[in-house]
């Protein structure tokens, strides 16, 4: 187990690495690859991609996604 911050709340909780679920995110943007300012998507370029991390999610920021994906046409 491990000790790390929500990419989305900023809140400390505790998970398996292994089994946690997470975004990748680039370091120079703080969002997604690919991911514009506006929130509107364009192609990831590989330079974004490579220098992007998986940051770790928590189970009530998943659960406050799965609740709006409904009204987020995804």
């Amino acid at each position: 187990m491990e000790t790390g911050r929500c990419f989305s709340c900023k809140r400390e909780f505790t998970f398996d690495p292994a089994e946690a679920p997470t975004v990748l995110v680039d370091p120079e943007t703080g969002r997604p690859p690919g991911l514009t300012g506006l929130g509107t998507l364009r192609p990831a370029t590989p330079e974004a991609v490579a220098r992007s991390s998986d940051q770790p999610v928590c189970p009530d920021c998943l659960d406050r996604a799965k609740r709006l994906q409904p009204w987020l046409n995804l």
